[in-house]
């Protein structure tokens, strides 16, 4: 159980911190995550079963999810479409594209494919047992995430990303480009959740192109469940709590899989919880925001966007 929650937690967690750097940093609604998140799979998927070794899949998968980014900047920045239309549309047209890259297939099994999670486990198995041999590889994966992105957050490209965010106008006036600025921050944070949808294809045993549903709320309550525990303006506070909220989420939604009957919930209520656990922290943050003296320096998105500085 624990297990199975903490693995859970740190794929999807990885996918969580490209929502953090596209929603909290950039501040800008991405929901091209419910796209890219199974192109990654996808691509993996395919890559796999061709005999692609395991790294070459991986680094393909993040660039189908940067790929995917760079078209809803492009779509944001060329056409000066909305940035919530233009995450919608290149979600809906990565629909299409994810099933052409399965050639027409809707999922596709990898039960019988060499799979990095495989080989762990049997490498492990003379030592401790698979399952949290797993673990240990994927919390060491997010652990490295966590560390470039920190150090990542302290260059000179890093904070200005942070300064678009909260303040467009600084870095215009800086003489920057910040439709470039754009495009790194979202293809990055896309990337990031292709490598997700990888490693959640090797974790679950098959890749499909219904993957994605749901995804991007799933990411913001994790999100948001993470900055009620920890409330700090140090980057590697910031993407700390991104991990740690992701793990709660998953525990969260085991107990009410698997302990739900006691109050009559059923599998079918997932959805309904997670939108709540959303309004919950979104109101428990607001009336503390307001409750601490700070409603009269802005909106407390914008406030967390500017973190960084």
């Amino acid at each position: 159980m624990i297990a199975g929650i903490l693995t859970e937690g740190f794929i999807y967690g990885i996918m969580v911190l490209g929502v953090f750097v596209t929603f909290r940093i950039l501040n800008f609604a991405d929901m091209t995550v419910d796209g890219s998140f199974p192109l990654g799979a996808c691509i993996l998927g395919v890559l796999l079963s061709r005999g692609v070794p395991f790294s070459l899949a991986l680094i393909a998968a993040f660039g189908g999810g940067a790929a995917a980014g760079l078209v809803t900047a492009l779509i944001h920045n060329r056409l000066r479409i909305p940035d919530l239309l233009s995450g919608i549309l290149t979600m809906t047209m990565l629909y299409s594209i994810n099933l052409r890259v399965m050639s027409s297939r809707a999922n596709l099994s990898l039960i019988k494919v060499p799979t990095l999670f495989n080989r762990i486990t049997e490498w492990a198995g003379a030592f401790m047992g698979g399952e949290w041999a797993v673990v240990i590889f994927c919390a060491l994966t997010i652990i490295i995430i966590k560390f470039i992105l920190d150090i990542f957050f302290h260059t000179d490209l890093g904070l200005c990303l942070g300064a678009l965010g909260s303040n467009p106008q600084l870095i215009i006036s800086q003489g920057m480009n910040p439709d470039m600025l754009k495009i790194v921050g979202i293809c990055l944070a896309n990337g990031l959740v292709g490598i997700s949808g990888a490693y959640a294809a090797m974790y679950q045993g098959f890749s499909d192109v219904n993957f994605g549903t749901g995804m991007i709320v799933s990411g913001l309550a994790s999100l948001m469940i993470g900055e009620f525990f920890i409330r700090s303006n140090r980057v590697g506070m910031l993407t700390l709590r991104v991990i740690l909220g992701s793990v709660l989420y998953r525990g969260l939604m085991f107990l009410a899989r698997n302990y739900g009957y006691y109050i009559h919930m059923t599998a079918n209520d997932l959805k309904l919880i997670t939108g709540l656990l959303i309004i919950l922290c979104l109101v428990i943050s607001k009336a503390g925001y307001y409750r601490g003296g700070r409603g009269s320096r802005g909106s407390p998105k914008k406030e967390i966007s500017g973190e960084l500085l």
